[in-house]
């Protein structure tokens, strides 16, 4: 009897090893113990220059905009069912107040994936608060659109402006064309 209570004993102990072992192993490549936010906020810095170098009228939008949402890397892939995952932080004033993931989901008929950024302008306050307020801040079909599938220059008039948010999409990469915002969920994150 004592033999088959080391023996199990024995074997508990070496599953809870080895998974303990794949979760340090698991961390090592995830960031565990560097500064993520640093991280997360120097590739918005490189966003936003990118951004304002490639489209120079964005430089206005931010300037009359009340907060920006940067997400300087999304990921999308369907076959079939899709899904996108990003991360950035909200900026106002210049300042990272917050940081965000995004994820998408969507079915239908897709194939490939792409890699992009997007900023989202929030243009009053109101849109700002609201914004902040939510526990799931989900894009809708409303929203308005300067930077979009490659776009060669900012299509912004006096219409545009007056939207409570605008968004901008580019550096495209990959093998699916169309990135849209619509149906996009941000949540505030800790990084």
């Amino acid at each position: 009897m004592t033999k088959a209570i080391q023996s199990r004993l024995t074997r508990r102990a070496f599953t809870l090893s080895a998974l303990s072992a794949m979760g340090v192993t698991a961390a090592c490549g995830n960031g565990v113990g560097s500064n993520k936010a640093a991280k997360i906020d120097a590739r918005v810095d490189s966003t936003l220059t990118q951004m304002y170098a490639r489209y120079p009228n964005t430089v206005t939008l931010s300037e009359k905009s009340t907060g920006m949402l940067v997400m300087p890397l999304v990921t999308e892939a369907g076959l079939g069912l899709g899904g996108a995952y990003g991360r950035g932080a909200l900026r106002v004033n210049g300042a990272t107040v917050d940081y965000y993931s995004t994820v998408k989901g969507s079915a239908g008929f897709q194939i490939g994936a792409q890699q992009y950024a997007h900023v989202l302008f929030f243009m009053t306050e109101d849109a700002l608060t609201e914004f902040r307020r939510s526990s799931g801040w989900a894009a809708g079909g409303d929203l308005e659109y300067v930077i979009r599938d490659e776009g060669d220059s900012v299509a912004a008039d006096t219409n545009t402006l007056r939207s409570p948010i605008i968004a901008a999409v580019f550096g495209q990469a990959g093998l699916r064309v169309g990135a849209t915002l619509e149906g996009t969920k941000y949540t505030r994150i800790i990084p």
